[in-house]
């Protein structure tokens, strides 16, 4: 790939990435506030996806790069979810997303370098249970929902789909030329 057309993959990329984790958030915010039963909420089937999208990205372009993802995706979907969704909980899901998407790029990392599986799975594990116990003690608290039960089913989910997802990330990866596929080269390559 020539230096011309590394630079239109890293930019496309960087606009799927932002585009998908502003939707991604818009949605999951609408969807939190519909309940399945008293352990869940639709939300928590959409979640967990801004993971996958931030795996992505840190696997192809390095931390960096999925770290503008973050921000971008931070700024997009709050922004839309104070247009779209409850306030208190645009708030809350901003406040929960950023802190458990720099922790997922932080733990996806410093596993990089170890089976295909390992970074997604141990960085969307940790960063959803830190992204569930913020997001519903502050969106819900005091409300008289069920709240708790809701973020214990949630992070069951969470922990479900984080397995799921592995299948996308995996056949995603196998898709991108070698170079690219493996621990960050392309942010490597740009640098």
């Amino acid at each position: 790939m020539t230096s011309k057309e590394t630079t239109a993959f890293s930019r496309t990329g960087l606009v799927a990435g932002m585009s998908a984790m502003g939707v991604v958030v818009l949605v999951s915010n609408i969807a939190v506030n519909f309940p399945i039963n008293d352990w869940l909420t639709w939300g928590a089937l959409i979640y967990p996806i801004a993971f996958l999208v931030t795996d992505l990205m840190n696997r192809i372009f390095g931390p960096a790069f999925a770290r503008k993802v973050v921000y971008a995706g931070f700024a997009l979907g709050v922004g839309l979810s104070l247009w779209f969704a409850d306030q208190r909980i645009a708030l809350a899901s901003g406040t929960a997303f950023l802190t458990a998407q720099l922790l997922d790029i932080w733990v996806f990392d410093r596993l990089r370098r170890q089976s295909w599986w390992k970074a997604p799975l141990a960085s969307s594990l940790l960063s959803s249970a830190l992204d569930t116990a913020l997001f519903f003690s502050l969106a819900f608290y005091a409300t008289g929902l069920p709240w708790v039960t809701w973020a214990i089913g949630d992070y069951g989910a969470k922990l479900a789909m984080a397995a799921v997802l592995l299948v996308p990330f995996r056949a995603f990866i196998a898709l991108l030329p070698q170079r690219f596929a493996r621990d960050g080269a392309m942010a490597d390559s740009s640098q």
